[in-house]
């Protein structure tokens, strides 16, 4: 594959896209039907009288700041107030420490409600307030009894009382935090988890596919949910816990939606992260809230997503040393899980994709008494999958899911679902009645590599080297018989690569063999050689082509033992180690006689390509002239021009040309056209 900057030909081989009866009735029940009915908790009077309580308080404060009005300056202000005529006659009031006054409403400045004024005074010169009043002729009324003590009331008493209520409030919802059951914010350490039930959850066993081991092993825990006395009769108890592990899209949580869809039991979800708060004890208390719910609800299951969010090997990485909460929740969980009884009938499952960094006490028989690995799926397991989601839409008489499921060797679950609702969506867009083959190899390969870009305008020069460069790709692939078939070549953009070599593996890859690496170090290779001779010059379009060859080398030094040099010794560090220095554990001389064995594998790789150029440049060319006029060759185009026989078809060009000419858009392109070669009418 030729890039346009530091993308380049195929992926790795993993990687590519050659790659009993009824129960009687019961009385009322809880969640799934078993268990008691949880009591709802008891409505929180005390807290809604103490914020009722709370916001009399702030009434009355602001009520009584608005009584004393606006405050004035100075005693003299006050007085040209008073000779001026301005205030309502008797509504002067002496008090300790100040005095009030009712401005008249014609007063300018004082035209809102309510016009109240007051000024601060000494309390020890109350005489010479008065007599200023008694020579002004203002009649005023004298009321000290109350002046001090309505002041402390209304300041310092409420704030020593709201202080008390929110110290009420935080003391509740602490601890709610740590378990406790109220608080207007005590729902923190309350567990989010969600409850299914069969009657909620639709998907079952026969949606799984592909992980035949893995869903035979759960459908056991099942079993023996609904009759456990069949198996205790031998002595055998119930597992403690389930770990399901394997990468990601494989099918972990959809096994886990199909055994509550299975089970008549309760099923207590929830994810890794939503133990984790910003509250210390939080994650601990909604630990110890799930368990305790699910003992009431058993038998039941509780599902762990992502649990290595909590679950990570304590004591490494970067922990300062302090509190951690994340291993707080593991101590909980650690704890809860051990705590467990034959009665209990709570099983625990948890689903990761990275199980190398949890930690050894969270994975020991006893807690999880099963490991069950939920790989991707082989060829047949694939063919499984593709039938299931198949089922949901409309396909053609020509669609060969065999074929698709060859395809697709290393693609996930998920991957397979995805290409299954592209090609409906693609469907749709062309105004067809029913999905086709070409619309399954467009929505795979748009799935690993990305949609096709037509439409971008690449320079002649651009072209040509990009199509010698896949054509130096499908030649020596097809001359190799230890390197996977080609299936097709395109120098059609898609994604950032400016053009793409389609392989498509006879079988999957569980291994790979010497020979089989050292055939596609050459087949890599040969895109640069092949681009090379003719523009000569090189371009940025290899970079991914040399990433593969580097990486495929040093693998082979470092952890396979395929360099005769440095014999059958592991030289790769544990890449399951918390550690911000590189994991090395050989001397300097030995990294020396690495970078040789990884250089040296390489050069021979690049030797024996350009030898296998310089004798088949005569098809070289013949794949890359043909590649310019068509822009997608399958593997039988590309074996007829090596033998010299040339292909016979409309062009790019003149099928747009005949298509625009036509007075009704065709439905459906021409069968001969194949994949990836006829642009979408949308």
């Amino acid at each position: 594959m030729r890039t346009n900057d530091d993308h380049a030909r195929a992926t790795p081989p993993m990687m590519q896209a050659r790659q009993e009866p009824p129960p009687p009735p019961r009385p009322p029940q809880g969640p799934g039907g078993r268990g008691p009915v949880p009591q709802k908790p008891p409505r929180q009077v005390v807290t809604w009288l103490t914020v009722l309580l709370l916001f009399g308080l702030l009434y009355m404060i602001v009520t009584s700041s608005a009584s004393r009005g606006k405050e004035l300056g100075s005693w003299q202000e006050f007085m040209v107030l008073a000779r001026e005529g301005h205030l309502e006659p008797g509504s002067v009031t002496m008090q300790a420490e100040r005095v009030t006054a009712e401005v008249k409403a014609d007063t300018k400045g004082f035209g809102d409600l309510p016009r109240m004024v007051s000024v601060p005074i000494a309390p020890t010169a109350h005489a010479k307030y008065m007599s200023d009043l008694d020579a002004a002729d203002i009649p005023y009324r004298v009321n000290m009894a109350t002046g001090a003590f309505s002041q402390v009331l209304l300041t310092i008493l409420p704030t020593l009382i709201i202080l008390g209520v929110l110290w009420i409030l935080l003391s509740r919802s602490m601890r709610g935090a740590g378990g406790g059951p109220g608080g207007m914010l005590g729902g923190f350490g309350r567990s989010r988890h969600r409850v299914s039930t069969k009657e909620t959850v639709q998907t079952t066993f026969a949606d799984v596919a592909g992980i035949d081991e893995a869903k035979e092993e759960v459908t056991e825990i099942v079993e023996f949910l609904k009759n456990p006395k069949r198996f205790q009769k031998l002595g055998g108890r119930i597992p403690r816990g389930v770990l399901l592990e394997g990468p990601p899209g494989c099918g972990k949580t959809l096994l886990a939606k199909a055994i509550a869809g299975e089970a008549d039991v309760p099923f207590f979800s929830i994810s890794g992260s939503d133990f984790v708060e910003m509250f210390v004890g939080v994650g601990a208390s909604r630990v110890r809230d799930l368990f305790k719910q699910a003992k009431d609800n058993s038998p039941c299951i509780i599902f762990l997503d992502e649990i290595d969010a909590v679950g990570r090997r304590r004591g490494g990485g970067f922990s300062s040393g302090g509190h951690d909460e994340r291993e707080q929740t593991l101590n909980a969980i650690l704890v809860e899980m051990d705590g467990f009884e034959a009665s209990d009938q709570v099983i625990v499952i948890a689903a990761t994709n990275r199980v190398d960094v949890l930690d050894p006490a969270l994975t020991r028989p006893g807690r999880f008494d099963r490991a069950v690995a939920v790989q991707l799926p082989d060829v047949a397991g694939r063919r499984q999958i593709l039938g299931v989601h198949a089922r949901k839409v409309k396909m053609g008489a020509d669609v060969d899911l065999d074929k698709l499921a060859r395809s697709t060797p290393m693609f996930s679950g998920a991957d397979l679902a995805a290409i299954i609702n592209e090609a409906a969506i693609l469907a749709t867009m062309a105004n067809k009645d029913a999905i086709e083959m070409t619309d399954l190899d467009e929505a795979r390969d748009k799935i690993r590599w990305g949609r096709a870009k037509k439409s971008r305008k690449i320079e002649q020069q651009e072209r040509i080297a990009t199509a010698y460069h896949e054509a130096g790709h499908a030649v020596l692939q097809m001359l190799l018989p230890d390197a996977d078939p080609l299936h097709k070549v395109t120098i059609i953009p898609r994604g950032q690569a400016m053009g793409v070599t389609f392989s498509l593996p006879e079988k999957d890859r569980y291994g790979y063999a010497r020979r089989y690496l050292q055939a596609t170090m050459r087949v890599l290779c040969g895109g640069r050689l092949a681009e090379q001779r003719k523009t000569g010059d090189v371009s940025s379009g290899a970079a991914m082509d040399i990433k593969m060859v580097t990486a495929y080398a040093r693998a082979m030094v470092l952890e396979w033992g395929m360099s005769d040099k440095l014999g059958f010794v592991r030289y790769a560090g544990d890449d399951s180690r918390e550690s911000i220095l590189p994991d090395k554990d050989y001397s300097d001389d030995t990294a020396r006689m690495i970078d040789e064995e990884v250089r040296r594998m390489a050069d021979e790789a690049y030797a024996e390509a350009n030898r296998m150029v310089e004798s088949n440049w005569d098809k070289i060319t013949a794949v890359a002239e043909a590649l310019l006029r068509l822009e997608t060759l399958q593997r039988e185009d590309v074996d007829r021009l090596m033998r010299g026989e040339m292909v016979e078809r409309p062009t790019v060009a003149q099928v747009l040309a005949t298509k625009l000419a036509a007075p009704a858009p065709q439905a459906e392109p021409p069968a001969e056209l194949g994949g990836g070669v006829v642009p979408s009418p949308a």
